[in-house]
């Protein structure tokens, strides 16, 4: 009886320490995120703070896991809510944020995506970022290492990203942009420039977690040889950071293919 007891305090204990680690570090990332989008912190402090959030999860399930245990040989079944509670929550924190670790371990570390790296769409109304050629990597590789920053940003983009094509539609460019405008306010981007008869959209994306900023210029020009069609290029570029984990990439898949089913 009394080893019963015993088991039940424990059980009772754990508990409480896992729903507080499971759930305080939900919590604890999302305050940086949301601290990190509203300019209270730089990124880089909340991402040291969802590092330790990740780690306080981990912790927070097995204890959990351990108290759910001891709970059900103790013969204490209102516990179990509880603890299947911080198990719910402390799993799918960790599956998420894993998922996006696994990503960011398979894409190369950039944060410049488009589809045609001869002829880059330009920005004029927004800016590109100063320091955008300013770290890119080399992977430990001699033959990048003996590229300009250019250059070896546009051969591990090609390695990477060699799905990134230039489109074609049969709209005119001024309805190729106007499409394409449409497409961006319908994702809430913050549209900055339409010009209709050079055939250029630029726009803002703002990510869900931590507001990031990325920009993204459209351009399309009519077929050389055929009346009534375009090509469309895009370009999406990161304000901060050097990966985008793929971000700017996947926009510009999903972005170009909505386009030409629109």
């Amino acid at each position: 009886m009394a080893e019963a007891v015993q088991k039940g305090l424990w059980a009772r204990r754990l508990t409480r320490i896992g729903l507080v680690l499971s759930i305080g570090g939900v919590a604890a990332a999302l305050l940086a995120s949301f601290g990190s989008g509203q300019g209270l912190w730089h990124f880089g402090a909340g991402f040291t703070v969802l590092r330790y959030a990740f780690f306080a999860a981990i912790a927070g399930g097995v204890i959990a896991l351990v108290a759910l245990v001891l709970a059900r040989r103790a013969k204490v079944a209102s516990l179990a809510a509880a603890n299947l509670v911080a198990l719910v929550v402390a799993l799918g924190f960790i599956l998420y944020l894993g998922a996006q670790v696994r990503t960011a371990r398979t894409v190369p570390a950039i944060h410049d995506a488009a589809t045609n790296l001869d002829d880059l769409p330009q920005f004029t109304r927004l800016k590109v970022r100063e320091d955008n050629l300013e770290k890119i990597p080399d992977n430990d590789d001699p033959r990048l290492k003996a590229m300009e920053p250019e250059a070896r940003w546009k051969a591990i983009h090609r390695e990477a990203y060699g799905d990134l094509k230039t489109i074609r539609v049969p709209w005119t460019p001024a309805e190729a942009i106007r499409r394409a405008e449409a497409l961006a306010r319908e994702r809430g981007w913050e549209v900055a420039r339409v010009d209709t008869a050079a055939g250029v959209l630029e726009a803002t994306d703002t990510t869900f977690f931590f507001r990031f900023k990325d920009d993204v210029v459209v351009r399309a020009r009519p077929y050389p040889d055929v009346k009534g069609g375009s090509y469309v290029d895009m370009r999406s570029i990161s304000r901060v950071g050097g990966s985008d984990v793929g971000v700017n990439a996947k926009r510009i898949r999903s972005f170009l293919k909505d386009l030409q089913q629109s």
